[in-house]
């Protein structure tokens, strides 16, 4: 059962992941650019978006951490 679910949160985050990180801004604007985030940039701060989209990216990647070291302890037992 624990296993089941740590698969599926496991999928879930990877697939979160994917879409947090294809939003972040590269040099080039990144995919955040296509969706409006330059017109929003210059109207309201996005440094708090920005911030708000790291921090929820690296939490989403604490996550996946978790459940990939606790898949690995799962199947040494």
């Amino acid at each position: 059962m624990i296993e089941i679910v740590l698969n599926s949160l496991l999928v879930l985050t990877s697939l979160l992941l994917i879409v947090l990180i294809l939003l972040h801004r590269g040099k080039g604007g990144g995919l955040s650019s296509m969706f409006g985030g330059a017109a929003s940039s210059s109207l309201s701060g996005s440094s708090v978006v920005e911030k708000n989209l790291n921090r929820l990216t690296v939490f989403t990647g604490a996550v996946w951490t978790v459940c990939i070291v606790a898949i690995g302890i799962l199947l040494k037992v």
